[in-house]
């Protein structure tokens, strides 16, 4: 086995025992050349390959951060990484088209168990909940139902949900998006989504379930978002 790679193995069986705190911070490059006995470059080529797996972040001048979630390995596609994480409002609008959202909901509640866990929230933790549709020229993209924790993205604004909330993350809080853990499948809409997307009850859907994370490894968002035939989902997002 190559030496990086017996050092992928090892953080990464060490991330999944938890021997290292979810969102802490990962020893030093010195410390872990002289654990594993190799050099800087071998140690940032096994870091490359845990970032690209979802397991850690890194972040320049704090260190590496180990995800909250990693201990739920993500599998690498092979895909090539993307900007995607710029978000809808940002993708749309580069092209010149007309972006809006219709919001249906815009709350606060305490989420559902597996959700608290994915977001590292306490049970009894409140976050807003967003359920809205995105359309570019007035064309429905995609119903969102997504989750964000209050003590993480506060002072959300309806304002904000109707135009970006990932402009609203960086640009007025100063958080830093940095990557996202998707998984796709495809699903039948429910007769609410068949009149808000505008299509047919047995017309299947694409539909992206997320956790987005900030550079330090935060898990910020938990989404699911239903795109009608047409849409086109390249990556899994890491910028």
């Amino acid at each position: 086995m190559m030496k990086y790679k017996e050092v992928v193995k090892g953080l990464q069986e060490g991330i999944e025992r938890g021997d290292f705190k979810a969102t802490g911070q990962l020893p030093t490059i010195a410390a872990l050349c002289k654990d594993y006995g190799v050099s800087k470059i071998t140690i940032k080529k096994a870091m490359d390959d845990l970032e690209q797996m979802g397991l850690i972040s890194r972040r320049r001048g704090s260190g590496t951060f180990v995800k909250n979630g990693a201990a739920k390995p993500v599998a690498r596609s092979g895909l090539e990484m993307s900007q995607q994480m710029s978000g809808f409002n940002a993708e749309h609008s580069a092209r010149g088209e007309k972006v809006e959202s219709v919001v249906y909901d815009f709350s606060v509640t305490t989420p559902p168990e597996k959700v608290a866990r994915l977001l590292g929230m306490e049970p009894d933790e409140f976050a807003y909940h967003i359920c809205r549709v995105r359309l570019a020229d007035e064309v429905a993209y995609a119903i969102e139902y997504t989750y964000m924790p209050i003590k993480v993205i506060p002072d959300l604004r309806l304002k904000h949900v109707e135009a970006s909330i990932y402009a609203y993350v960086e640009d007025e809080l100063g958080l830093k998006i940095a990557s996202a853990h998707r998984t796709v499948r495809a699903s039948l809409p429910t007769a609410e989504e068949c009149e808000r997307l505008g299509v047919g009850q047995h017309e299947p859907l694409l539909e992206v379930e997320q956790i987005g994370y900030l550079d330090d490894g935060i898990p910020f968002e938990f989404s699911v978002s239903r795109h009608p035939h047409g849409y086109e989902f390249f990556t899994i997002s890491t910028r």
